[in-house]
């Protein structure tokens, strides 16, 4: 019994924290076999989103930490980083933090109560139980910090767009961490492969 109770906790704790990872969106090109790509380069985005005037050195930081992670997390499937002239497939990445506004829709139950009646049948007094109702919900907005990392996949001899991922999720502060960045990134390549 014990081994059962045990077996049980953690599949409840499992799929509690499969729930907590970020969302993973993919868009691909259904013609093109990813799975015979095995080297890769960065090229520069158009558009750098973490360029800026005042902290370019905390973002180089946040830049180098997310090309190492990717870099790491290619090489565990096979893929390696080669001169853009003989690369299979140009990589890109993107990263977006940003405040959104979320509905929270909390229930309301009523108080559980106990009653105690007099019954003739037993002679004494007997409980009888009342269990809480769903009452309504508590509606509420709260602003949250979200943050999104983007990888986009494109073929080096065609110059199209063969595959983009993105994660997203709740982050802690204004900034996302290294360890929200590993994590982001990591669900980016499980779609991937």
């Amino acid at each position: 019994m014990k081994k059962i109770n045990g077996l049980l906790t953690a599949l409840a704790v499992l799929f509690i924290l499969a729930g907590c990872g970020p969302r993973t969106y993919v868009s691909k090109d259904e013609s093109y076999d990813i799975s015979k790509v095995r080297n890769y380069t960065w090229v520069r985005a158009q558009r750098d989103s973490l360029g800026s005037q005042r902290s370019g050195r905390a973002n180089d930081l946040v830049k180098n930490t997310i090309k190492t992670s990717f870099d790491r997390n290619f090489a565990a499937t096979g893929w390696r980083q080669v001169r853009p002239a003989v690369a299979d497939v140009y990589v890109v990445y993107d990263m977006n933090v940003q405040r959104e506004n979320v509905n929270v829709s909390d229930p309301v139950y009523s108080t559980p109560m106990t009653r105690w009646y007099y019954s003739p049948y037993r002679r004494g007094y007997v409980p009888i139980y009342y269990p809480s109702t769903l009452l309504g919900y508590n509606n509420s907005v709260q602003t949250v910090n979200e943050g999104t990392i983007t990888l986009t996949i494109i073929d080096a001899k065609t110059d199209k767009t063969i595959w983009q991922g993105s994660a997203t999720s709740e982050i802690n502060g204004r900034r996302m961490s290294d360890a929200e960045i590993d994590d982001h990134v990591k669900a980016i390549i499980k779609k991937l492969v």
